[in-house]
C-alpha cells in the first residue's frame, strides 16, 4: 500500500520534521553517561528528573580553553580559563545550546551541541536575551528608524574576511545581476577576540569615507561560537550609529544575531544579500520589452489617427480641387469630340446611301449620257459635302484644341490660387492645433478620464493627473493648489 512507510523512510521524515520546528535551541539540564571515545567527541545525556535528552558534541565545535567571556567579549582575570569540554563530569549542571536532530541507527532524537555553559556562570542564553533587552530599550530594534535600502545600488562597501567563500559567493552573484556597481570591501576578521572591534572599525571607515550608497555586512556559516562577534555590542553600536543603510547576511537562515536585529535588512545568507540588492538582468530585459510593447501600441494609435485625419484631409481636397475640375471638364469635351467626328461619319455615310439611290433610279429611267452627267454632278456634290463636312470638322476640332490650350493655361493659375488657400486652412489648423504648444516647452495636463484640465477649481489635492511633454508623458500627484489672486 502506498501509506505504509519503512523504517527508514519515516526516521527520515522525523529528522526533517525535527530539525526544521528546532533549528537552534537552548535546553539546561544535569550531565549523565558521558563518555569519552578516542575520536576526542562528546557523548552524554541530559537529564531531568526521568526525563533524558541524549546530546553530541564534535570535536570541531570545542574549545580547550577560553580567555573571555564569549557574550560580552570581557576578558576574565587571571588568564585563560579550561574549556568546559575538557572538564565536563556527570552530575553537573550545564546548559547547551544546539539543533535538534534524528539519529536512525538508535532511533531517537538527540542534541548537536555548538556551545556549552556552566548553569551557574552568566548563562550565555539568559546573558543574550539580557543584551537583547538592553539594546531594545535603547531602542537599537526600533522598526521606525529602519532604512529603505537604495535599490540597484551602484558603489557598496562591503566588510568581512577578504578570503573565503562568502565573499566569493557575494562579488559573484553580483556580476552577474543588476547593471554593474563597484565593491569596495573592508576588510576584517568574521570570528575571534579581534572581530568585534575591528568590525565596528570598518563600519565606522566606511561611514567616514562616504563613497558607497549603503553598508553590507556579511560572513559564511559557522556555529555559534564561530558567529558570536556579530552578538557583540560594539559591532551592534556601530550599524546603530551608521548613516549609510546596513545590510547584513550572516551565517545560515537559520542563524540570527543581535547584528540582524539592529541592521535596516538583514538576509539568510550573503547570496541572499546580493540578491536583495540586485535583481536578475532578465527583469530589466523584461522591462525592456514591455516599454517597447507599450511605444509600439501608442504609435500605431498615433499613425492611425493620422493616417485617418490625412485621409479625410485628402477626401476633401478631392472633393474641392480645381485639378479635379479641369479634368472632368478635359474629359466632357474629349466626348463631345468623339459624338462630333461620329456624328459626321454617320451624315455622309447617310449622304453616299440616298446618292447611290438616286443614281439606281436614274439609271433606270434616264439612259446612259444624262446618267453620266448626273453621277459628274452627283460626284461634285460629294465632294464639295464631303470638303465642307471637312472643314467643318477642322473648325470644331480648332476650337476644341483652343479651349484645351486656354484651360491649360488656366490650370496653373487656378492650381496656385486654391494651393494658398489650403495653406492659409493648414496654417490655421495647426494654430488650433492643442499639442502644438508641446514643442515650444509646454504641458498638457489630463484628469484620468482624459479631461484637459483648464483651471484649478477642477483640480482638488491628492488627485493624480496626467502630464503631456514634447517627449512623452508623466503622472503627478496635487500637492496643494494656489489660485491667483484677482
Amino acid at each position: 500500500m502506498d501509506n505504509i512507510l519503512s523504517v527508514r523512510e519515516l526516521t527520515e521524515r522525523l529528522r526533517r520534521m525535527v530539525e526544521q520546528r528546532f533549528p537552534f535551541v537552548w535546553v539546561r539540564g544535569e550531565t549523565t553517561n558521558l563518555s569519552r571515545p578516542s575520536s576526542g567527541h562528546l557523548y552524554f545525556s541530559l537529564r531531568e528528573g526521568a526525563d533524558l535528552l541524549n546530546c553530541v558534541w564534535f570535536r570541531g565545535q570545542q574549545r580547550e580553553s577560553e580567555s573571555f567571556d564569549p557574550l560580552t567579549g570581557e576578558v576574565w582575570e587571571g588568564g585563560p580559563r579550561p574549556g568546559i569540554a575538557a572538564t565536563l563530569e556527570n552530575g553537573r549542571e550545564i546548559i547547551c545550546a544546539g539543533r535538534l536532530s534524528v539519529y536512525g541507527p538508535r532511533g531517537g532524537h538527540q542534541l548537536i551541541v555548538e556551545l556549552a555553559q556552566e548553569a551557574g556562570q552568566g548563562l550565555l542564553a539568559a546573558a543574550l536575551e539580557e543584551l537583547k533587552r538592553k539594546l531594545a530599550a535603547r531602542g537599537y530594534f526600533d522598526q521606525s528608524r529602519k532604512r529603505p535600502l537604495p535599490a540597484c545600488p551602484e558603489r557598496v562597501a562591503l566588510v568581512t574576511a577578504p578570503t573565503g567563500a562568502a565573499v566569493r559567493d557575494f562579488i559573484r552573484i553580483s556580476s552577474e545581476r543588476g547593471l554593474g556597481s563597484s565593491i569596495r570591501i573592508y576588510p576584517s576578521p568574521v570570528q575571534g577576540d579581534d572581530a568585534p572591534p575591528l568590525l565596528a572599525e570598518a563600519i565606522g571607515q566606511a561611514n567616514a569615507e562616504a563613497w558607497a550608497d549603503l553598508i553590507v555586512l556579511i560572513r559564511g556559516g559557522g556555529s555559534l561560537q564561530d558567529l558570536w562577534a556579530f552578538n557583540d555590542e560594539r559591532v551592534a553600536r556601530a550599524i546603530f550609529e551608521s548613516r549609510l543603510p546596513v545590510l547584513t547576511g550572516v551565517g545560515h537562515e537559520i542563524d540570527h544575531s543581535i547584528a540582524d536585529f539592529v541592521a535596516d535588512r538583514s538576509a539568510a545568507t550573503p547570496s541572499h544579500a546580493a540578491q536583495m540588492l540586485w535583481p536578475e538582468r532578465s527583469v530589466y530585459a523584461q522591462r525592456v520589452d514591455d516599454a517597447e510593447s507599450l511605444l509600439e501600441e501608442a504609435m500605431r494609435r498615433k499613425f492611425g489617427r493620422l493616417t485617418l485625419r490625412l485621409t479625410q484631409e485628402l477626401r476633401a481636397l478631392t472633393l474641392l480641387s480645381p485639378a479635379r475640375r479641369l479634368q472632368r471638364q478635359r474629359e466632357r469635351l474629349e466626348d463631345m469630340l468623339r459624338r462630333l467626328d461620329s456624328g459626321w461619319n454617320l451624315r455622309l455615310a447617310e449622304a453616299r446611301r440616298r446618292a447611290e439611290r438616286q443614281e439606281e433610279r436614274l439609271c433606270r429611267h434616264g439612259g446612259g449620257a444624262p446618267l453620266e452627267t448626273r453621277a459628274r454632278g452627283l460626284a461634285a456634290l460629294s465632294a464639295r459635302l464631303g470638303g465642307a463636312a471637312a472643314a467643318a470638322f477642322s473648325r470644331s476640332r480648332r476650337d476644341a484644341e483652343n479651349l484645351c490650350f486656354r484651360l491649360d493655361r488656366l490650370f496653373p493659375f487656378l492650381l496656385s490660387e486654391h494651393g494658398h488657400a489650403l495653406e492659409l486652412l493648414a496654417l490655421k489648423l495647426k494654430g488650433v492645433n492643442p499639442l502644438a504648444p508641446l514643442e515650444r516647452g509646454y504641458a498638457l495636463a489630463r484628469t484620468r478620464d482624459g479631461h484637459v484640465v483648464k483651471s484649478i477649481h477642477e483640480l482638488a489635492p491628492g488627485q493624480r493627473i496626467r502630464m503631456e511633454l514634447r517627449d512623452g508623458a508623466a503622472e503627478s500627484d496635487i500637492i496643494a493648489l494656489h489660485p491667483v489672486q484677482a
